[in-house]
């Protein structure tokens, strides 16, 4: 590991041992303090320019938490639970992105191409929804802005809110974690919200959401093919991964550069764990490195939200996306709650 890393690791680690430490006083999960420690050092001090690597790796420690949790996951409680899920997910990104786009075009009226990314990111997984998308469409770099901004300030207000939602509607752990997962955004703050709530919460939350991610590449090429169409364009236009021009077959390149590897690894250390390859003690120890993994992680994720790159949104962005998710997470957790 590059030394330079050294001493901004030392200032994540101590970030979220402080919330650990806060959390012995005051009621609220330690991981959701270390977010908020983070974001107020951040956009009160700045992140010191020694610290700027370290803090760049936070999307790496919570993809490496993500993996080694596999270990400690039930199985059998997945295939059970596998059809319904599944059938869950497709049906909240369908209507998740149907509803954002009527929102965008027909009640708020915002340019067409943000609305796309607004119910990309909305639908999938936050910004890296809103980036692949826009790959796929060629959108400009203003519109990306907008729409990445939209979806991060609504990442920095539900990880806070969906918790105290959930325990003054008295949800289950198990509701709470799949709505969680099939509603909220991106990965990071469906995690913290998840263990926020319960260990169970958050292991039902990140299997829903790993299983919408997975969806990134299929939504890509639709939206690919639907603007080529629109443009005059579906003969001579097909999606790659740097968003130029190729024969059909580089969709399916495409649908593996977009998938999350991540996921990978953590099916395969589930798989692996659950077959019992790994003794007692080895599952522990996975666990408590997945821990220290999303500590540094979201120690990392509340120094990188900057306040002032979120005011730079409109407020229509803002209204259509508030709006869909009131709408989306209403309807699916009366399902969620009907089906668990």
């Amino acid at each position: 590991m590059n030394r330079t890393l050294f001493p901004g690791l030392a200032l994540l680690l101590g970030i979220g041992l402080t919330g650990r430490l806060v959390a012995t006083v005051i009621p609220v999960h330690h991981l959701i303090i270390t977010i908020a420690l983070g974001l107020l050092i951040g956009n009160l001090y700045g992140i010191p320019d020694w610290a700027q690597t370290a803090v760049g790796t936070h999307k790496l420690w919570l993809e490496l938490g993500i993996v080694v949790m596999g270990a400690s996951v039930a199985l059998d409680r997945v295939i059970a639970a596998g059809p319904a899920i599944l059938l869950l997910v497709v049906a909240t990104v369908i209507t998740t992105i149907v509803v954002i786009e009527l929102l965008a075009r027909i009640v708020f009226v915002i340019q067409e191409e943000t609305g796309s990314l607004l119910a990309a990111g909305s639908g999938i997984c936050g910004v890296s929804a809103v980036v692949a998308i826009a790959e796929s469409i060629a959108a400009n770099d203003t519109r990306i802005a907008y729409a990445a901004a939209t979806v991060l300030l609504f990442d920095a207000t539900t990880l806070f809110v969906y918790p105290l939602v959930g325990h003054t509607l008295g949800l289950s752990e198990t509701v709470f974690g799949i709505w969680a997962g099939l509603t909220m955004f991106s990965t990071g703050p469906v995690t913290a919200a998840g263990f926020a709530f319960s260990k169970t919460a958050g292991e039902w939350a990140l299997l829903v959401k790993l299983t919408r991610n997975s969806l990134i590449g299929l939504v890509a090429i639709a939206y690919a093919i639907y603007y080529a169409r629109t443009t005059a364009e579906i003969e001579s236009k097909t999606v790659t991964a740097d968003g130029g021009t190729a024969g059909s077959a580089i969709e399916w390149r495409f649908l593996w550069d977009t998938f999350p590897k991540f996921v990978i690894g953590f099916l395969a250390l589930m798989v692996v764990a659950n077959l019992g390859f790994l003794s007692n003690a080895e599952v522990t120890s996975l666990a408590n490195l997945s821990d220290w993994a999303f500590l540094i992680a979201f120690a990392g994720l509340g120094l990188d939200i900057q306040l002032d790159d979120l005011r730079s949104t409109g407020y229509k962005p803002i209204l259509v996306v508030l709006t869909g998710l009131v709408i989306v997470a209403t309807v699916m957790l009366l399902v969620v709650q009907t089906l668990f």
